[in-house]
């Protein structure tokens, strides 16, 4: 007879109303556990010599999703308010890249060539930049991708933040890299073991 073990985890997706509940229950936890368990969930990553820097890379399953916006919302927020806004966002991988402008890749942009005046990096500078989410079957396309620019109290643009949302059927329990290609400088990849994060 051949035992087969199942993972520990693997992703819930769709969430069922007792899975809704307890990641509501452990969104709202403030003894450190809710932390400890998004940790698994975000990689960070040192400053870079030069170019831009791509400080944060995150992927979270629908059961995180509902944890990390329990959290958020520790006053007068409800278990039926989490099933309801699960209900409304819908089975969802969401990667989020965090993007900071430095010294050598800042605000100011590049001068082009016959143009005046001193050229001021826009808010959808991150359109230069290649976010691929890869599994062992190849790259998965997103479903769709926002961007929130980051400022600092000067008013100057500081960077970014970007989602991206997947369908869960296009990405399996299973490892999954986010490789974000800049411009300038150096590939950074996040791993993740989707077969180990709930």
């Amino acid at each position: 007879m051949l035992a087969v073990s199942s993972p520990l985890w693997a992703y819930d997706a769709p969430l069922q109303p007792a899975a809704i509940r307890d990641a509501y229950f452990l969104g709202q936890r403030s003894d450190g556990a809710r932390e400890t368990f998004l940790a698994a969930y975000v990689k960070r990553f040192p400053l870079p010599e030069k170019g831009p820097y791509v400080s944060e890379i995150e992927l979270l399953t629908p059961y995180a999703q509902v944890v990390s916006v329990s959290a958020q919302h520790t006053v007068g927020y409800s278990a039926q308010q989490a099933a309801e806004d699960y209900k409304n966002r819908g089975d969802l991988i969401q990667v989020r890249v965090r993007i900071e402008l430095t010294p050598t890749y800042g605000a100011i942009a590049p001068k082009e060539k016959n143009r005046g005046g001193i050229p001021l990096r826009t808010e959808d500078f991150w359109k230069s930049f290649q976010i691929t989410l890869r599994q062992s079957n190849g790259s998965i396309g997103p479903l769709r991708t926002r961007s929130e620019p980051i400022y600092l109290e000067s008013g100057a643009l500081a960077g970014t933040q970007v989602w991206l949302s997947y369908d869960t059927k296009d990405v399996a329990s299973a490892k999954t890299t986010v490789e974000v290609e800049p411009p300038e400088g150096g590939k950074v990849r996040a791993k993740f073991d989707l077969d180990r994060l709930r």
